[in-house]
């Protein structure tokens, strides 16, 4: 039987050296705290207030800090994968359309630019946000697979009698998805913040989106997961605790990241992994999966 306080003690001795089995993922200049269940990741990143009730985020890309990395992951989790309903035609294409972050929406520009390559997505359509790309000054939003496509080498090149490649005018596309989210089939959207990326919310990408995608009346793609769960999933995730049986993304619901993980084999040579909440002697939680599923919870002190 692991000694759990042991191992504790271990993590918290030997998280900066190079031991193997021990992943230290704290996340730097951060001092150490408590542990506080379920702030991290929060499960529904929208206010639970009604839409007249919410308040915009003030001059959102007027912040002094660069994006930063944790709040990518956040953007992606909460963003990429988000239905919405379009509140203006979008192109098609690959090149899509530019929409300045500190500038109104160029409604002109827009429509000259949906009449020339035609309409990928219509008013009132029902959307989805399928990728989201980040370069140094703009975030690259693909709605509905996007318009960009994704062509590879070799689907231009045949070979010919005498084993020469030679060009061919058929292009097939890879990761074909369901109708209507193929790559190149939907539209592209280049937001541009003329420098480099501030640090933005899921909630402050959405409110620069605005003028072309309604979010506000779809329902959170977090929140489709969520009603999928077996009822007592959701009640745990609701009092944000783990529970026996719960999958990764499912304790990340209810208590966050943890501060540290451990990975071993135990004696049968199956794979397990703790899950590491707090520090000694404060209240500790191990978290332990055997597989994909949690397998045991400990805490110390009880």
């Amino acid at each position: 039987m692991p000694n759990w306080f042991a191992i504790a003690v271990a993590v918290m001795m030997f998280a900066d050296a190079d031991v193997p089995r021990v992943y230290n993922l704290r996340q730097p200049a951060q001092p150490a705290a408590p542990v506080t269940f379920g702030e991290e990741i929060p499960l529904f990143p929208t206010n639970p207030k009604s839409d007249a009730d919410q308040t915009p985020p003030q001059n959102p890309v007027h912040k002094s800090a660069t994006l930063q990395e944790e709040s990518k992951l956040a953007l992606i989790r909460f963003v990429s994968g988000e239905f919405a309903k379009a509140s203006k035609s979008l192109p098609a294409g690959k090149e899509g359309f530019l929409v300045y972050a500190d500038k109104p929406l160029n409604t002109q520009q827009l429509d000259h630019t949906v009449a020339t390559h035609g309409a990928a997505v219509h008013v009132g359509d029902n959307v989805q946000i399928t990728k989201l790309d980040f370069k140094d000054h703009v975030i690259i939003v693909d709605v509905n697979g996007g318009g960009r496509g994704k062509k590879r080498f070799l689907d231009h090149l045949q070979i010919g009698m005498g084993g020469t490649p030679v060009p061919t005018s058929t292009v097939a596309s890879e990761n074909q998805g369901p109708p209507g989210l193929q790559p190149g089939m939907g539209s592209t959207i280049f937001l541009e913040f003329n420098k480099p990326i501030p640090d933005l919310t899921p909630e402050e990408l959405k409110q620069l989106l605005s003028p072309l995608l309604d979010f506000s009346k779809q329902r959170s793609a977090s929140v489709q997961w969520f009603d999928t769960l077996p009822p007592d999933i959701k009640k745990a995730i609701q009092d944000r605790r783990p529970l026996i049986g719960m999958d990764r993304e499912m304790v990340v619901a209810a208590i966050g990241k943890p501060g540290h993980k451990v990975r071993e084999r135990d004696n049968d040579g199956n794979e397990i992994e703790d899950w590491i909440y707090g520090t000694p002697p404060a209240k500790t939680i191990f978290v332990r999966f055997t597989g994909d599923r949690v397998s045991s919870i400990k805490q110390f002190p009880n």
